[in-house]
């Protein structure tokens, strides 16, 4: 590090230059994110994909569906909005209401909007079809196309929201932290550089990979609050050495300690991040992957943009002070961490019995994979489309897509039979409530039947179409009706079930219970492998960065309380509908985002505050006083990083994308809880209980046994 640290004092203006240019392309290319963004990244490539491909592709079912809703319209204004809609020339065909009595009532009907292929511009087509009743009462688009487009613009006002309210918080925070304006609006520039060049990035990615449109908040959530909160720890300990040395000597210093605990912090997130890749579910991956440049840029912000920025600040660092220096801070950390090791099991007591009472909602957490509820409930797109399932009785059903593939064919007369016996086990099974056959759709009973009326010319006619779009040389395709939601667990079951009937025909499904099931499953069979690879590569780092075999163990069963309690918490706030919300459920994608993250994050502060606890130890050899010094010199830094990181991540509360809102709560809820309940209370109650057994390592070299590498790197003052 001393090396590299020398490289950014000589080469700070080259360094500015570098980045002021990076700035500017990145800006370019940032700007063009949202309109690269589509879906919501619940996609697998899995069965549901390929049978909705060969459904499309071979027996004519439309690719992309969208709904007109109509209130309260008569049938000549129906037909009238539909007819202004087939002059657009965008939609294949149209089923309207005036046809279909199943979409009719004298108070509200829908019409459906069907796509042989998907468009290759779907969020404009969405805005043409409302373009032609622009202004209209009672006439809503709807339906899956419909929503990606209101939840990107959505997305794109929420981020807009929550930088209004964090960001001014944020400064307000840094101003109380630092006390002058200098240095409280630096971590601004660096946060603000760090995200650019990421979206600038993942736009460059954008045109090779999909991306989810939650990545346009998710990342910037990110990449604010830990490059401030890198930026936090920077300056602080810079300021620190600048009253003793000067700044070139302080930059240096800076970056050899404080430097090193930002690399180890960052190779704690950017693990959690990683290790989400091993679930093939594209937000995931799309997280991960933004995730992981944002913890990137925002370390190498860090370690050479921010250094630059103060090698130009020099002692103007000070200037605009607004606040007095309060020296009794330290000693008021010190107070309280004095008092805390005094009766440290009581406080360690009470801190898990809080946690622990934090953590029972969680056995009640309902995870759904999020779809129109992600929506706020003032959107018409949602309003629309839940009062066309309730008119409909849509909401309690739903399609799966049998694929049957047969040696010979199905137009045999074995072929027949075996289709007639397919048909009636589906038709045994409790959960079905219809299938579309050659037999259901045409009212014969038994496959004789069937072929003697297929040799009458005039029934040939009529019989002929409708074994042409169920069945395609070997295969037949059965679409089944079920008496459950599609996100529901018995249709998840009713697919496993049947994925895993033996039988002599190749069975694939598809429809909206395959993709729920093979999106639920994807995540429970890669969890445990995800959470494993992030708990015993931080045990590593943790065990290398501090030369102990207890400090990691404690800090990971710590996090693991603390974030227990995070999802209970959720559950509380989201489920049980309390501070205004309405019922509802948390999504799929929170334990696994929120955990990824925050497992990474909270090892932020546990580096900040165990670095100087070992640096004093490495010093004094006394486990009580390296544990007081190191809460009293660290403590108001931890608190401020982890109010940004509250702040910033908290102000997504106030956002209307459910999904959004829930993680920004998540991280929000994990980072106070740590910054508080672990960190000021259980950690040096731990400490204090462990003594220098804290420090010993049975292999290797560890503090216990000699000193550190620390006292190499400085005289004792």
């Amino acid at each position: 590090m001393t090396h590299f640290a020398k490289f950014v004092t000589k080469s700070y203006k080259w360094i500015l230059a570098f980045w002021i240019i990076l700035f500017g392309i990145m800006t370019y290319f940032a700007i063009q994110l949202p309109s690269l963004l589509a879906g919501d990244g619940f996609r697998v490539d899995g069965e549901h994909e390929k049978v909705m491909k060969i459904v499309s592709e071979d027996f004519g079912l439309p690719a992309e569906s969208l709904f007109i809703v109509f209130d309260g319209k008569s049938d000549k204004e129906i037909k009238s909005t539909l007819a202004d809609l087939d002059t657009l020339g965008v939609v294949s065909e149209i089923v309207s209401p005036i046809t279909e009595q199943d979409q009719y009532t004298d108070d509200l009907s829908y019409a459906i909007l069907q796509f042989n292929k998907g468009p290759d511009n779907m969020p404009q087509v969405v805005e043409d079809i409302r373009a032609t009743f622009e202004g209209a009462e009672g006439i809503v688009l709807t339906g899956g196309g419909a929503f990606e487009h209101d939840i990107n613009q959505a997305s794109q006002r929420d981020l807009m929201t929550a930088e209004a309210i964090g960001l001014p918080i944020a400064i307000i925070v840094l101003l109380f932290a630092f006390g002058t304006l200098v240095a409280s609006f630096v971590p601004l520039i660096v946060g603000i550089g760090t995200v650019v060049s990421t979206l600038g990035v993942m736009a460059l990615l954008g045109n090779q990979v999909d991306l989810s449109i939650f990545v346009l908040n998710i990342v910037p959530m990110l990449g604010l609050a830990l490059s401030i909160d890198f930026a936090l720890l920077f300056i602080s300990r810079y300021r620190e050495e600048l009253q003793k040395q000067h700044v070139v000597d302080s930059i240096i210093l800076t970056i050899r300690t404080a430097g090193r605990s930002i690399i180890f912090s960052a190779v704690c997130v950017f693990i959690g991040l990683g290790a989400m890749l091993l679930i093939k579910v594209d937000i995931f991956m799309n997280i991960a992957l933004g995730g992981m440049i944002v913890v990137g840029m925002a370390v190498i912000s860090s370690l050479t943009l921010l250094p630059a920025v103060l090698m130009v600040l020099g002692e103007r660092i000070h200037k605009g002070r607004l606040l007095k220096e309060r020296g009794e801070d330290a000693n008021g950390w010190r107070k309280f961490a004095n008092g805390v090791i005094k009766r440290p099991v009581r406080i360690a007591l009470v801190a898990i019995v809080l946690l622990a009472i934090a953590v029972i909602p969680v056995r009640n957490m309902e995870l759904t994979i999020p779809q129109i509820d992600s929506l706020p409930e003032s959107f018409d797109t949602r309003t629309a489309f839940e009062q066309m399932q309730d008119t409909f009785g849509l909401d309690n059903k739903s399609t799966a897509f049998l694929l049957a593939e047969r040696n010979g064919g199905w137009k045999t007369t074995e072929g027949l039979a075996e289709m007639k016996m397919l048909q009636d086990q589906l038709l045994d099974d409790s959960l079905v409530q219809d299938v579309s056959t050659i037999f259901t759709l045409s009212g014969i009973e038994t496959p004789t039947q069937w072929e003697n009326r297929l040799k009458i010319p005039q029934m040939y006619d009529q019989l002929n179409p409708i074994l042409k779009d169920l069945t395609d040389d070997n295969r037949l395709l059965i679409p089944v009706t079920l008496g459950a939601a599609g996100n529901s667990n018995e249709a998840q079951d009713w697919v496993r079930d049947w994925s895993a009937k033996q039988t002599d025909w190749n069975l694939l499904i598809g429809g909206e219970p395959r993709f729920n099931q093979e999106i639920f499953d994807e995540i429970a069979d890669h969890i445990v492998y995800v959470l494993l690879i992030i708990v015993i590569s931080t045990f590593f780092i943790l065990m290398f960065a501090f030369r102990s075999l207890i400090i990691p163990i404690k800090a990971i069963l710590m996090n693991i309380l603390g974030l227990s309690a995070t999802f209970g918490i959720l559950v509380y706030i989201f489920q049980y509908s309390h501070f205004g919300l309405h019922p509802g459920t948390v999504a799929l994608i929170i334990p696994v985002i929120v955990f990824s993250l925050v497992f990474g994050l909270s090892m932020d502060y546990e580096v900040f505050l165990i670095s100087r606890m070992q640096e004093e130890f490495s010093y004094s050899f006394d486990n009580d006083k390296s544990t007081v010094e190191g809460l009293a010199t660290t403590s108001k830094v931890i608190t401020s990083a982890a109010l940004i990181m509250i702040v910033l991540t908290g102000a997504f509360a106030f956002t209307d994308v459910m999904p959004v809102k829930q993680i920004g709560v998540g991280i929000a809820v994990a980072v106070a809880i740590d910054a508080t309940i672990i960190r000021l209370l259980l950690v040096p109650s731990l400490m204090k209980l462990f003594g220098k057994w804290n420090w010993w390592l049975p292999f290797g070299k560890g503090l216990y046994r000699s000193t550190s590498l620390f006292s190499k790197d400085r005289p004792r003052d």
